[in-house]
């Protein structure tokens, strides 16, 4: 026998150790999720009666399963690197189908048949999102939002309140016993659910799910029908919240159109805490299930201490944010950079080696610059703006066919001055949020935060100006520099913390929904100051005052984007931030203006919101996240960044408003107005998409 080197065996050791704890290291988030349920389930026994009798067990379980199969199908789109923000309106979709009767076989329906149904529902949104996703390649984020929308007004024309009635055989079934006194039957579907993902992870669509995520344009190169494997995805995660919904009537056994819009942040906040990476390639349903079951726990544990039910829209929002850093970090981190980034700067300016501190001659290099040409004609308006008018025309062009049917519908309408200062009235709370929204737009991103902080912004204002004119400066100070922070903290989460603008501007929202909360205990007080009031509702010479302010506005944003430093680097940050950074221009502070720049455009709608209704509300800022995307898409603006221009969002602002008012008068259901918001953003991504 031949001895080994010395060295061998620890290095053979070495490797073996590696290649074992190579599994490992692929599940850490699956066994850090189940980590952390086992210690929040051995907290919750702690704090009860000491034990887990088959009580408790049944009550955990029906009490996670809805948010848990949720989970699972956002997984499998997230698998693939795309997002789905649809999934809280199939929900509620299904839940008031099977209320109001829209069943297979009527009240009476069997439980296969209510299951069929609601999963058929599921499916068909899926479709839907698929087709659009996968074979037109537009963005999942402004397809899912859309659909989100027109979802939603379809599930008020079905049914606009509370009531009806679910099968009673659908309750019965999902809510008893599998195997009687051993075995709920919540855990005997997420148990089919289990072994039907481990079968379906080990045939080619699996591989090929992990395969799109990680890198979409190797998978096609290997042979990977990328668009097929996408639109499945999306059908798969339909059918799935279409059976979510569907456990959901069971356990409530009634219709509530509204009943799925709280799972949102819940349901991405259970995907990141088991261990899915966002962008697609990493992670599982099964981590998201113990996820989902981690955040039911953190709820009961409040509801044990007597902590407010306040506070679970902050709690929720802050493990989203804890579980996306968790996941994403390693030594090669944004934090982690970011920290060597300032340590090296720390140690160059202790050793004055910063360049401002180095001084001495101009060491820019000299670049020789040709004498104009007197013969060179300089380029006409058209020709250096040809962009903008591309993208922005189509807008005008809408605009104007929508006028003229207002004239042909409410008549004589165009030429009084009344109906174009009601109109900018309305007009004014988007052509603000235009230009915050806008700005984040421009540059990749985007603010989900924007309902909430409204909200909370109005709520604050009515609460410190109590209806005083005295208190009408420091109140509208006060918020503004509200909307500041809210902005500062959006920006520093993309920025410092690395996260992605999606789950940090989600998460702060959750947050601020909870403050909102709680500063109001569930009832805004306060009066908006009778000065607001007339700004926004009286009349001077036939004008009201808030106009002459939108068209200030108006002219300040156009220079702030068009013609100045800070609008130039957001430009050059949407085209490319690797190219703006090597050119000089600081893309992580740009990058926090414009989130601050939105966040006090948002305090700003909230403060004249407040003045518009006489008080502020809870949810005064939920009609505003989608319009304030529509109309940056539908003025021109490309949803990924670097191109479109103020002039086009706001000529997208006036043609919703001018289509909201015609609807109006044409005595239209109210839920006609968020699916034609859906349908006008999908319509107006398709026609100006990239080629």
């Amino acid at each position: 026998m031949i001895a080994r080197p010395p060295l061998e065996r620890p290095l053979a050791a070495r490797f073996a150790r590696r290649a074992g704890a190579a599994p490992l290291a692929a599940h850490r988030g699956l066994l850090t999720a189940m980590a952390v349920f086992a210690v929040m389930l051995c907290a919750v026994v702690m704090l009860g009666s000491g034990t887990l009798s088959y009580f408790d067990i049944t009550f955990l379980s029906s009490g996670g399963a809805t948010l848990a199969i949720a989970a699972i199908g956002a997984t499998v789109v997230i698998l693939t690197g795309g997002f789905d923000l649809s999934v809280g309106a199939v929900i509620s979709l299904v839940n008031v189908a099977l209320a109001a009767g829209l069943v297979l076989g009527g009240p009476q329906a069997s439980v296969w048949q209510a299951t069929a149904t609601g999963v058929a529902i599921g499916m068909a949104a899926g479709a839907f999102n698929g087709f659009f996703v996968a074979v037109l390649r537009l963005q999942p984020i402004v397809v899912t939002l859309s659909t989100m929308f027109i979802l939603q007004g379809v599930t008020l024309l079905v049914m606009d309140k509370p009531g009806g009635l679910v099968p009673p055989a659908l309750g019965e079934f999902y809510m008893g016993d599998a195997w009687p006194e051993l075995l709920p039957m919540p855990l005997a579907l997420l148990a089919v659910l289990a072994l039907l993902w481990l079968w379906l992870k080990r045939t080619p669509f699996g591989t090929a799910l992990y395969a799109v995520g990680g890198d979409a344009d190797s998978a096609r190169a290997a042979g990977v029908r990328v668009d097929a494997v996408r639109f499945l995805a999306y059908v798969l995660a339909g059918a799935l919240y279409g059976l979510a919904g569907v456990f959901l009537s069971a356990q409530t056994g009634a219709g509530d159109p509204l009943v799925g819009n709280p799972l949102l942040l819940s349901i991405f906040a259970a995907v990141v805490v088991g261990g899915t990476r966002l962008g697609g390639g990493k992670g599982g349903p099964m981590g998201s299930v113990f996820g989902a079951y981690i955040l039911m726990i953190v709820v009961n544990i409040l509801l044990v201490l007597n902590v407010s039910a306040y506070y679970s829209t902050v709690v929720e929002g802050v493990i989203l944010i804890l579980a996306a850093l968790a996941a994403a970090a390693n030594r090669d981190s944004v934090p982690v950079r970011q920290l060597r980034a300032a340590i090296a700067r720390w140690r160059a300016w202790r050793a004055g080696t910063l360049p401002h501190q180095l001084g001495g001659a101009d060491r820019r290099l000299a670049v020789a610059t040709a004498a104009p040409s007197a013969s060179a004609a300089a380029p006409s308006f058209a020709v250096r703006h040809a962009q903008t008018l591309r993208y922005s025309l189509p807008a005008v062009a809408c605009l104007v066919l929508v006028l003229a049917a207002t004239e042909l519908t409410l008549g004589r309408s165009l030429a009084h001055w009344g109906y174009w200062n009601s109109l900018i009235v309305l007009a004014s709370f988007l052509a603000i949020l235009a230009l915050g929204q806008g700005a984040v737009i421009l540059t990749g991103g985007l603010d989900l935060s924007l309902p909430w902080t409204i909200g909370l912004s109005g709520i604050v204002f009515a609460g410190i100006a109590q209806g005083a004119d005295v208190a009408l400066p420091y109140a509208m100070l006060a918020v503004l520099l509200l909307g500041c922070l809210v902005g500062l903290v959006n920006g520093l989460a993309v920025v410092a913390l690395g996260l992605s603008p999606i789950v940090a501007t989600l998460a702060v929202n959750g947050i601020l929904q909870g403050l909102a909360l709680l500063y109001s205990g569930g009832t805004p007080a306060g009066f908006a100051p009778p000065l607001l009031r007339s700004f926004m509702t009286g009349q001077m010479a036939g004008v009201t005052p808030v106009v002459l302010f939108v068209a200030a506005f108006a002219v300040a944003a156009v220079l702030l984007l068009s013609h100045t430093a800070f609008g130039r680097r957001v430009y050059a940050v949407g085209n490319s931030p690797l190219a703006a950074r090597l050119a000089g221009v600081p893309v992580g502070r740009t990058l926090i203006g414009v989130y601050v720049l939105s966040g006090v455009c948002a305090a700003l709608v909230g403060i004249l919101l407040t003045g518009f209704s006489g008080q502020a509300s809870l949810g005064m800022g939920d009609d505003y996240l989608l319009p304030s995307i529509a109309v940056v898409v539908v003025g021109g603006g490309l949803i990924t960044g670097g191109r479109g221009h103020y002039l086009g969002m706001l000529a997208g602002v006036l043609l919703l408003t001018a289509l909201q008012t015609l609807l109006a008068g044409s005595n239209l259901p109210y839920a006609t107005r968020a699916i034609l918001y859906g349908a006008v953003v999908l319509g107006a991504v398709i026609a100006l998409r990239e080629k």
